[in-house]
């Protein structure tokens, strides 16, 4: 959050939501939507974002406020290696995110299977017109690869304006190394320059 605040020149707004499993779905997404329209009613420009489970809580909350109407709050999603689909892609490559390791997580954060099927709980399933803007950070070695680059061709085919950033030799979660990775570097200062162009 310091990366993007620094680099961007935006102040950035840290939401401790609850967690699974004392907490499932809904309850992080009702947290997260209710900060929104509390920055809203104060006259915010607000942009939206997160890493892996934290993009699938960003667009899950653009989806929520189009649909209850308030389409225009966000301005932006920044979307970093993010899960859109309950299940990965066969054959999808193991690293530092395992399939394992997904599956307890949904299992943690679903109330049961049904959930699955809720476009806010895998946004794959969902319509996606009318959502905002939306940046696609997606390394090349992650489990979850497949499921960004099917969630740019879906944003498209909506009309909502989507662009990927690809980052080659990068796995989950590379942009903790910034401090000793030159690609995340570069991904921060990307990430940066089209969150200001976008705001």
């Amino acid at each position: 959050m310091r990366e993007y605040a620094s680099r961007a020149g935006v102040s950035v707004i840290g939401v401790d939501y609850a967690l699974a499993p004392e907490a499932k779905y809904p309850v992080a997404l009702d947290q997260i939507v209710g900060l929104a329209k509390f920055f809203d009613a104060r006259g915010f420009d607000l942009a939206i974002g997160g890493d892996s489970a934290g993009a699938n809580l960003a667009i899950a909350t653009c989806i929520r406020l189009r649909d209850e109407g308030q389409s225009q709050l966000m301005r932006a999603m920044i979307l970093n290696y993010g899960v859109y689909e309950r299940h990965t892609s066969k054959g999808a490559p193991e690293g530092i995110l395992t399939a394992a390791e997904m599956e307890q997580y949904w299992r943690n954060y679903l109330r049961d299977e049904s959930d699955a099927d809720d476009p806010r709980v895998c946004p794959l399933r969902g319509e996606l017109r009318a959502l905002p803007r939306a940046l696609l950070v997606v390394p090349e070695f992650d489990l979850l690869t497949d499921q960004s680059l099917e969630l740019e061709k879906q944003l498209e085919k909506a009309g909502v304006p989507v662009q990927v950033n690809f980052y080659r030799g990068a796995t989950h979660s590379f942009l903790e190394a910034v401090s000793i990775s030159a690609l995340a570097v570069r991904a921060f200062d990307e990430s940066a320059k089209w969150l200001r162009a976008a705001l």
